[in-house]
């Protein structure tokens, strides 16, 4: 019976399968490879979230910013997957990263209702320091001072 139980090998899962595991079971959208710290070094964490990039499971907005991606049943083209859409997810990014940052006093206004204008690319008004790049396709978020 020794000779049996000595045999079996405990399979350690790998990097890729336990931060896949972790994006999988979060129900956040947006991911910075700080998230996954405790699983590995920085430069393997990156190397995985590079990989699941080129498997189209995850979308980079930008320098270390990643949302979770699908394929869109209509255009067969990887979209995000949030219902939120870029312009939620930029600001979940943002909220990850430590920025300081309120809606624009347009996107107030159109919330309370005291204007009809649907603001069409998402801006944030920015306070400190700030200077990535946060884009996806064609859009990117404006962040005013």
């Amino acid at each position: 019976m020794n000779s049996i139980t000595s045999n079996v090998t405990v399979r350690r899962k790998t990097l890729r399968t336990r931060i896949s595991n972790r994006i999988a079971k979060s129900s956040k959208a947006a991911f910075v490879p700080e998230d996954f710290k405790d699983l590995g070094g920085y430069d393997q964490v990156l190397r995985v979230l590079r990989v699941l990039r080129s498997e189209d499971r995850l979308i980079r907005l930008g320098y270390g910013i990643y949302v979770k991606a699908r394929t869109s049943k209509l255009s067969q083209r990887v979209i995000i997957d949030s219902p939120a859409g870029f312009a939620g997810v930029a600001r979940e990014a943002l909220n990850k990263l430590g920025v300081d940052w309120r809606p624009t006093d347009a996107e107030i206004d159109y919330n309370k209702g005291l204007s009809t204008q649907i603001p069409v690319n998402p801006v944030v008004n920015i306070r400190g320091r700030f200077s990535r790049k946060i884009s996806y396709g064609d859009r990117e978020l404006v962040c005013a001072r």
